[in-house]
């Protein structure tokens, strides 16, 4: 981490400083392990792009020839994702069903200007609950497998996604709706999210979308979901507020506050700020001056950021964690209840919806969390 971890800050860093780069490079003596640090932080792309302007004795070196390789392999990963997404895309117009498509090449495009600046491994859509049916069956009769069954659909039971993974192509898509987005603080608007879409141009496709301050939202949202274990979710935070003059601040600051959201707004622009040099918005400045627990927060998230996920907090400061999510003592406690006791996929038995089965997947989820998590300071 003595050398790697700087040169990735650096390289996501906006402005880069071309000097800095070149100087923390020749400092890079395993270059696997700077490789499979920047896969595990899903940068590759911006340690490539970062890479690209260093001198000539440095280009031909081991290192730029496999990052080229890696990086070469992901934009092709991307292209055959984004060709996939058209022809799904074309079906669901066909059906009639209304679909966002979030995250993934749309955010890349909006936050670089570039659909295969970032790295996805699968494609995202919104849709709403209601079109859940209709939609798994387009995936199925294209020859997608849908993880969750046609039995628990019908059951009404809510996973933590909609999944469908193509065999052969290996290609993934997951489908979230109003329920299954379960990490918003409070209810997600999702008529409004329809209400205000927008269009995006991808390759001479327009692709619906949410709008840019609904997105920002959404991203800061799903970093705080994950604990910000990824370097790629915060460089997407500074990306777009660096590249996105257009966003209206006070907009993003109110979609916020509808869902609870107001302090992992906060918490994204204070990461990007901090970690990769891009000023936390004006119109967010009081509010981040006034949110004390935000630095906390961060300085804990910069302890484990480095492991991209291969040492994550443990049980406790997770818990501590969502409880500070959405600000206040009643909200954090409704907030860490309804994420240790809601089920998912991962709970669920074969035993119907009856009132013991449910009893019986609320227990299994929070044992089953426990033992995931608990990690002595020996592990």
């Amino acid at each position: 981490m003595r050398h790697d971890w700087p040169l990735l800050l650096a390289c996501c860093s906006i402005p880069r400083d071309p000097a800095k780069i070149e100087s923390l490079a020749r400092e890079i003596r395993l270059s696997e392990s700077l490789l499979g640090l920047a896969g595990a932080h899903g940068v590759v792309g911006h340690l490539a792009l970062a890479l690209a302007g260093v001198p000539d004795e440095l280009s031909c070196s081991p290192l730029l020839q496999s990052l080229t390789a890696r990086h070469r392999a992901h934009l092709l990963s991307t292209l055959t994702l984004t060709a996939e997404l058209f022809r799904i895309l074309e079906l669901f117009r066909q059906s009639a069903v209304e679909f966002l498509v979030v995250k993934g090449p749309v955010l890349a495009l909006r936050a670089y200007g570039d659909p295969g600046a970032r790295q996805y491994a699968d494609i995202d859509m919104l849709v709403r609950d209601a079109d859940i049916p209709r939609a798994a069956e387009i995936f199925v009769a294209t020859g997608y497998q849908s993880r969750v069954s046609v039995a628990a659909i019908q059951a009404g039971k809510i996973p933590g996604e909609y999944r469908f993974r193509r065999e052969g192509s290996g290609t993934i898509f997951e489908l979230h709706t109003e329920r299954t987005l379960r990490y918003f603080p409070s209810s997600l608007p999702v008529e409004k999210y329809f209400q205000e879409k927008t269009v995006l141009p991808l390759d001479g496709y327009s692709v619906p979308a949410l709008s840019a301050e609904h997105e920002f939202v959404l991203i800061s949202i799903h970093g705080a979901t994950h604990f910000w274990e990824r370097l790629m979710w915060i460089a997407d935070i500074a990306a777009f507020v660096h590249n996105r003059t257009e966003v209206d601040w006070n907009r993003v600051r109110g979609y916020a506050m509808e869902v609870g959201a107001e302090r992992m707004v906060r918490l994204a622009v204070v990461l990007a700020e901090r970690l990769l040099r891009v000023p936390v918005p004006a119109v967010l400045h009081a509010d981040v001056a006034r949110d004390l627990r935000c630095a906390r927060l961060a300085c804990a998230i910069e302890s484990w950021l480095p492991f991209a996920g291969y040492a994550p907090p443990p049980l406790m400061e997770r818990v501590k964690f969502r409880f500070h999510m959405p600000g206040g003592f009643l909200q954090g406690v409704s907030y860490l209840a309804r994420l240790s006791f809601s089920p998912t996929e991962d709970d669920w038995s074969d035993e119907g919806t009856s009132p013991h089965s449910r009893a019986g997947e609320v227990f299994r989820r929070s044992l089953r969390l426990a033992r995931k998590y608990r990690r002595t300071p020996e592990q």
